[in-house]
């Protein structure tokens, strides 16, 4: 009998792999992130994805996994299938959120942990640089050594990675073969990442026969509006170079939000993916 398997890369199935299973989490993490020996996470717990203001009337936004260690540290993971500059300033957004929430009536600005950012992309957004791998911080514009500590952002081009791209990182090699090798068209999996405990463990989650009919109807409607996307994104890109970016990158927006909710997925995985607002949510299905 030949397996099945899913895609680790969409919602459905990212999510159920990381998002109740610590020890996996943390190998990704410990794999994927610049940290070094003594900066490694060995024991997480969950937090809630939804990320609610502190201020009345400011924005709600959802993440895919967020975390926070012993040490208070937290952690944010993304998976994103196309890259815009909306989804950037998103992921700016979420982690200066999660580093302010830290701080208490009283307490000491001291004592406030970094947010890591950790965000893998489906897609390439920089196309003058054969790196994948992309690592930012807050640091002095003339001594790179001379660093503000609070945020750092992990940005990851899985489109451009190859096994022999790193040399030296065994883990970091065998998790982003698991998410860029494995899809619906795989029969079988290779014994390195099998015999990995978590990922044997996540693979064996991306069987299509652990999956409900409601899943799988899920799994597929999240594709079909990948596909709605890539799609307007290219119409968008033909038809629209010369108007403002600005009302272009909106207009898109409200077009994939449109054909997103036509497909029946909820408002706030709407507003998540698109940045578009309650409101404008609100307008487009008084339309439809």
């Amino acid at each position: 009998m030949i397996m099945k398997y899913l895609d680790p890369k969409a919602d459905l199935t990212f999510k159920k792999i990381f998002g109740n299973h610590p020890k996996r989490l943390i190998s990704l993490l410990n794999a994927l992130l610049p940290l070094s020996e003594e900066e490694q996470i060995h024991e997480i717990k969950y937090l809630p994805t939804e990320l609610v203001p502190q201020l009345e009337g400011g924005k709600n936004t959802i993440v895919d996994v967020l975390c926070t260690d012993v040490r208070g540290r937290k952690f944010c993971v993304e998976m994103q299938m196309e890259w815009s500059d909306a989804f950037q300033q998103r992921v700016l957004f979420n982690a200066s959120k999660l580093y302010v929430s830290q701080a208490k009536k009283g307490g000491k600005y001291s004592e406030l942990q970094p947010v890591y950012s950790l965000n893998l992309i489906n897609d390439i957004f920089a196309h003058d640089t054969p790196d994948f791998i992309h690592n930012y911080r807050i640091v002095h514009d003339k001594d790179s050594n001379k660093v503000i500590e609070g945020l750092h952002f992990t940005f990851i081009e899985l489109p451009k990675f190859t096994p022999h791209s790193i040399a030296d990182k065994r883990m970091m090699v065998l998790w982003l073969r698991f998410l860029t090798e494995i899809n619906s068209n795989t029969k079988e999996i290779p014994s390195d990442l099998l015999n990995d405990p978590e990922i044997g463990k996540a693979v064996e989650e991306l069987e299509i026969s652990g999956f409900t009919d409601a899943e799988l109807r899920a799994y597929d409607k999240f594709w079909d509006s990948v596909s709605v996307e890539r799609t307007l994104i290219d119409d968008s890109y033909q038809k629209g170079m010369e108007k403002g970016r600005e009302e272009g990158m909106n207009q898109r927006s409200l077009e994939i939000g449109r054909k997103m909710l036509a497909n029946g997925m909820d408002e706030a995985s709407v507003m998540d993916m698109t940045g578009l607002t309650a409101e404008e949510i609100k307008l487009l299905k008084a339309e439809m």
